[in-house]
């Protein structure tokens, strides 16, 4: 059940009168309908269609909104080809090389130095270099 303290009556529109689209409380959305992020969880994506439906509720300082999809309607996430995912690892590589040193580390060089933690404060104790 949905936490009361999150239920106002201005949030129930099942119709869409109030707000042109079919409007729930927190927790009280009907169920075949996911938010984008659920549909992710799920290897789905909107697929080109428009939210059926929104959840509203009240935020820190502002009314808070997530729309729904159908999950019927929903289409498989779409994967990356080969040379796609041969860019995005050349890529992830080129951020974790290190230009003064030229090791590659196991993190992203930070922005702030331009060097990988060894070159900015020397090598941790108990390591070569």
């Amino acid at each position: 059940m949905a936490d009361s303290s999150r239920i106002r009556a201005r949030y129930i529109d099942p119709d869409g009168d109030r707000y042109g689209i079919p409007t729930f409380c927190w927790g009280l959305a009907p169920p075949g309908l996911a938010t984008r992020r659920q549909l992710a969880t799920l290897n789905l994506r909107p697929g080109g269609h428009d939210p059926v439906a929104q959840i509203m509720w009240r935020g820190h300082r502002r009314d808070r909104i997530a729309l729904l999809y159908a999950i019927a309607t929903a289409k498989p996430k779409r994967t990356a080809t080969p040379r796609q995912r041969a860019a995005l690892d050349k890529a992830n590589t080129a951020r974790r090389t290190c230009p003064e040193c030229g090791h590659i580390k196991d993190y992203v060089i930070p922005g702030r130095f331009g060097r990988c933690l060894d070159c900015e404060y020397g090598p941790a104790e108990g390591t070569a270099a």
